[in-house]
């Protein structure tokens, strides 16, 4: 869990609690500030998570690489050689 999806929690549930005071005293304006704070914090916290998937998705891929290339320094510059050749190839339109 990130800061994001932690000040998008806190803002969604203010927004809540906005909303709440504004349907119990019939302020209109305070109702609707509540429900955009929510949606607001509903992005928020969605965009936190997302960044929580995609660290735990990818992190494991770069620590693979990274040992990957310490391990094997030959091997990893054929492979990045290759690699650029089939680049340059494809930009080229071959």
């Amino acid at each position: 869990m990130n800061t994001d999806t932690l000040t998008g929690t806190a803002t969604d549930l203010g927004g809540k609690l906005k909303e709440g005071i504004g349907a119990a005293t019939g302020d209109k304006t305070l109702q609707s500030e509540g429900k955009a704070d929510q949606l607001g914090g509903k992005v928020q916290q969605t965009y936190g998570e997302a960044k929580d998937a995609v660290e735990e998705t990818i992190r494991p891929v770069i620590d693979y690489v990274r040992q990957f290339v310490r391990e094997r320094p030959f091997a990893s510059a054929a492979l990045g050689g290759v690699l650029g050749i089939a680049l340059i190839n494809t930009l080229r339109g071959k």
